[in-house]
């Protein structure tokens, strides 16, 4: 299965038009709970002894606690919003099953990444494209951690240039909506989420239809 970057944004895009405001709304609400998270652990390191600026090792370990549950109900809408993107609503962010599988994947294909670039960045690229699908495969089949990591690695197999590409592709999309004042994350952010659910059920073996290649992305 031959995986476009291209299309993968298409889908996106397409999809986000279908529900614009609704999706916005979601990424309100995740960011409403970011910043719910980062009191949380405000508050954690107040009470031990530290500070924003100092943050302790408790306050942080507080924050990632949480910020795994905001993640899993990010990938968990996202795939709902890719297979079905009239009937997705808001409850869909609230996913907290399986939490330790979701973590320990997390960690595991974080320090994967976070190594690889920390020695010769080479391979921690290599290791992101891997594993991008680790965290999908958890929440839509429930696999454990080392099985995640695996069978992300064998998803990936012959799409792995177009793949790295697509990841760059996504970053300058955040990045453009990041630089519009940061309310452009609130559309970039479900085309580009979209996007990587509709590149992972299309190399698992399934994807809605895509515009034609020659589709213009219509604002």
């Amino acid at each position: 299965m031959q995986f476009s970057p291209g299309d993968a944004i298409r889908f996106g895009w397409e999809t986000f038009k279908k529900r614009p405001w609704f999706f916005i709304g979601a990424m309100v609400i995740l960011a409403v709970a970011n910043i719910a998270v980062g009191i949380v652990s405000g508050a954690v390191d107040t009470i031990t002894g530290g500070s924003y600026e100092e943050p302790t090792v408790l306050g942080n370990l507080v924050s990632y606690l949480l910020g795994v549950l905001i993640s899993m109900g990010m990938t968990a809408f996202f795939l709902a919003s890719h297979d079905n993107p009239h009937g997705v609503d808001f409850a869909t962010l609230w996913h907290p099953s399986p939490y330790w599988k979701f973590f320990a994947t997390s960690v595991l294909a974080s320090l994967a990444v976070g190594i690889g670039l920390v020695l010769l960045i080479v391979p921690g690229l290599i290791a992101m494209v891997l594993f991008m699908f680790s965290t999908f495969l958890v929440i839509d089949r429930g696999l454990g951690p080392i099985d995640a990591l695996k069978a992300s690695m064998e998803m990936t197999r012959g799409n792995r240039w177009p793949l790295f590409w697509f990841i760059l592709l996504c970053l300058l999309i955040i990045l453009v909506g990041a630089l519009a004042l940061g309310v452009g994350l609130l559309v970039a952010a479900p085309i580009v989420g979209i996007a990587f659910a509709y590149a992972y059920r299309l190399l698992s073996g399934y994807a809605a239809q895509v515009a034609p290649p020659d589709a213009r992305l219509d604002i």
